[in-house]
């Protein structure tokens, strides 16, 4: 058996650290988007958790024993701070302020030779479940940052009180409190759920009743309290305010049916449930996603802010 010298022992052990840090980074911006809501801004607190990470001396880094623990706690930090400053900027936003929608590329890539995701992206690295769902996204926003990050880090992650506690900076009674009263505003906005194939099926005679701007159609498809609401952020032009009800909603999308020329509609799957996408040109210039409740529509989201749109027009380049 072969042994190894002191210092190809020290070197192993060295990269064996650098592999664990460096694995941490999908677990990462997997949890810094569901806490901000945007894949830019995670992906910036990420990095930002790296820097402080490589700032450290090789003392310091040793000294830590558990270095995935010690990230969490930082990202969980920065993006804490992010969340507190974020509601000081989104109130000066144009408009409504919706998360950025996260696109599924192995549709992009499905039929082409060899094609493959990159895998460095963080918009291939989050996991597209439950938890990042435009619905679910947009209650979050409704919460304090300390009730969101506790919120997501004990029934999302997983994390106990004891740790978020350091995290957030309260107790762990008050972080159980915190978490509990987020887990409400769930609960009170949670519709009865629609099944996979129900969901695209709707979506998709929404899509075919748009594109013949067939109203009638398109009334029938709509619940008669639903509401759209759309994000420009200032930068192209939509409406700033919810568009509410069934027949306004309709005669609202025949408008830009009717306006918008040469837009093609294609179905997409939007943060994990199928949506639609509006491109312009081969450019996609805007996201929908949708709240299903009993066959019909009840909620449009509709992102048209170009800065939210970077990973789409990646995946039209890939």
């Amino acid at each position: 058996m072969s042994t190894l010298s002191p210092l190809e022992s020290t070197h192993a052990q060295s990269k064996t650290g650098l592999s664990a840090i460096v694995g941490e980074h999908r677990q990462l911006i997997n949890l810094a988007y569901r806490l901000l809501g945007s894949l830019a801004e995670a992906e910036d607190a990420v990095q930002e958790t790296y820097a402080r990470w490589y700032a450290l001396s090789r003392q310091q880094q040793e000294a830590i024993e558990s270095p995935g623990a010690w990230l969490t706690t930082v990202v969980g930090r920065i993006c804490l701070d992010t969340l507190g400053s974020a509601r000081a900027r989104r109130e000066r936003y144009v408009g409504t302020w919706l998360p950025e929608p996260l696109p599924n590329r192995t549709e992009w890539l499905s039929g082409r030779a060899g094609g493959s995701a990159e895998p460095g992206d963080p918009a291939d690295q989050i996991t597209l479940d439950e938890s990042v769902n435009m619905a679910f996204l947009v209650v979050l926003e409704s919460m304090t940052p300390a009730e969101r990050v506790a919120f997501i880090l004990h029934d999302v992650f997983r994390y106990p009180f004891t740790e978020i506690a350091e995290i957030v900076g309260r107790t762990p009674a008050a972080c159980r409190q915190l978490a509990s009263s987020a887990r409400r505003r769930i609960r009170a906005t949670q519709a009865p759920a629609v099944p996979a194939a129900g969901q695209a099926g709707l979506v998709r005679r929404f899509k075919e009743a748009w594109e013949v701007k067939d109203i009638e159609a398109l009334v029938r498809l709509l619940d008669p309290d639903a509401v759209m609401v759309a994000d420009g952020g200032g930068l192209v032009g939509t409406v700033l305010r919810p568009v509410e009800g069934s027949r306004t909603i309709a005669q609202y999308l025949i408008h830009i049916a009717d306006k918008a020329t040469g837009l093609t509609l294609l179905e997409r799957t939007v943060n994990g449930r199928p949506g639609l996408i509006a491109q312009h040109t081969g450019t996609t210039v805007t996201v929908a996603a949708f709240a299903l409740a009993h066959d019909r529509i009840t909620r449009i989201w509709a992102v048209r802010n170009p800065e939210k749109l970077w990973a789409w027009t990646e995946s039209e380049q890939t």
